[in-house]
């Protein structure tokens, strides 16, 4: 089966996004950790990419959310492949609110393993979906922003942007 990829010009700069069957599979920064081809081979085996300039509803969602829906990626299926602790952490990262923050050690309370912060903390580092996983509202537990697999001026700004958009919360 094809992988199906689209650029999309943000204001935080282009972002691939992939596509199996319809599902959205993953999400890359520009300047940000392998190629979307050998992340996806290394996830998938041999693949065959698609470009495509746009992905329908995926891609519509994401563009909506930048335009100030931040709510707007919540219903999108994602296919996150992983570990059952990683898709765990991750369908838990899901349920942050646009515009909150929880700390590492929250989100290992949340998932019912409390000393597993540094695990957590791994497993949204190892986050294939960003934004869609909203990975960039967690933080450490002194309040300071700790990592981000797009870097820390995306994730300050993704996270300014929801605090802007409360209005359009629903």
């Amino acid at each position: 089966m094809p992988l199906f990829v689209a650029t999309l010009q943000t204001p935080i700069g282009p972002i691939e996004i992939v596509t199996k069957g319809g599902i959205l599979c993953g999400i890359t920064f520009e300047g940000h950790g392998a190629s979307t081809r050998a992340w996806m081979e290394k996830r998938f085996g041999e693949i065959a990419i698609e470009q495509h300039d746009s992905l329908g509803e995926v891609t519509d969602r994401i563009t909506a959310y930048f335009a100030g829906d931040v709510r707007a990626v919540e219903p999108l299926p994602a296919d996150t492949g992983g570990t059952t602790f990683q898709r765990l952490v991750w369908e838990a990262l899901r349920k942050i609110k646009p515009g909150t923050t929880v700390s590492y050690g929250e989100m290992a309370k949340m998932i019912g393993r409390e000393n597993a912060a540094r695990a957590v903390g791994m497993a949204a580092g190892r986050n294939p979906i960003p934004i869609v996983i909203p990975c960039h509202r967690v933080i450490a537990s002194d309040g300071t922003l700790g990592g981000f697999g797009g870097g820390l001026e995306r994730k300050k700004w993704l996270l300014s942007h929801e605090q802007g958009h409360r209005a359009l919360r629903r």
